[in-house]
């Protein structure tokens, strides 16, 4: 990946009629309520972008979505890309690339987790706080040309502590509980072993998931302030786990996404 084809799906994106969106969103399994909140300019294909992969992944629509939302203007990403559909971490972070070269300037973020803190039910949304990367490959590998940005990326504080201090209190104001946690990011796209989950429980991770943090890692890159919410779908309790299956995790999520798409729309209300 080079900063022109950066550029070039920039320009592509503005011809069609994307200018000067404020907040950029990305929306993760089985969420994408968030869409009918926004009146909608432009829904443009992944696959007719640019240099955007297309999603694999089923409950993941692969649209990127141009509105307006609460006055504001939102670039929505309706499904994201993962290192286990076997794209590469800069193709997975391209779009958010592309978001800062829009002009984006703050960046939510929502994935769909389980939760291994024994506190964290099916249906919570829960604010990360912190995370730890467990995938095999990082975004900013070879990524030394210093219109990327700054190659040694400080990633002390990788969550905005303002944008989580205004999701918190959006929370509060629609009587939502809003957990908080630490995130690990693993590579899937299979669910983890009783051994795995006390493994990444002693770690110090309240929740597991297959994504996010590649996105992170570049949001700080080019200094887009973000947040992110993980849904717990299921409960790891390695003593007491039960199978679960992929339609088990959409079906909760999708319940639980009422809730996200409030407390979203009520955080960028507030935002403005």
């Amino acid at each position: 990946m080079t900063y022109n084809e950066i550029k070039e799906c920039a320009a592509f994106l503005q011809l069609k009629g994307i200018t000067k969106p404020s907040i950029g969103i990305v929306l993760g399994t089985g969420l994408g309520s968030l869409v009918s909140k926004v009146d909608v300019e432009l829904s443009i294909p992944y696959g007719d972008i640019p240099g955007f992969p297309e999603s694999t992944v089923e409950s993941h629509k692969g649209h990127l979505i141009y509105g307006q939302l609460n006055q504001v203007k939102v670039l929505m990403m309706q499904g994201r890309f993962h290192y286990y559909e076997g794209y590469n971490m800069q193709q997975i972070t391209f779009p958010i690339r592309v978001m800062k070269e829009l002009g984006i300037k703050k960046l939510l973020l929502s994935n769909a987790a389980g939760g291994m803190n024994p506190k964290f039910k099916k249906g919570d949304l829960v604010l990360l706080t912190d995370h730890i990367n467990m995938q095999p490959d990082n975004p900013l590998k070879g990524m030394n040309d210093p219109a990327f940005g700054n190659r040694f990326v400080d990633m002390s504080c990788p969550y905005n502590i303002e944008l989580n201090n205004t999701i918190i209190a959006a929370a509060n104001e629609l009587y939502i509980q809003l957990h908080q946690g630490i995130y690990v990011s693993v590579v899937g796209p299979n669910l983890e072993t009783r051994a795995e989950y006390r493994y990444l429980r002693s770690m110090g991770a309240d929740m597991v998931g297959m994504s996010t943090v590649p996105e992170v890692i570049v949001a700080n890159q080019v200094g887009i302030p973000c947040a992110a919410i993980s849904v717990i779908t299921d409960e790891c309790d390695p003593d007491n786990l039960h199978p679960v299956n992929i339609e088990d995790i959409i079906a909760v999520a999708e319940k639980a996404d009422v809730k996200l798409c409030e407390l979203f729309t009520k955080t960028i209300s507030n935002l403005i």
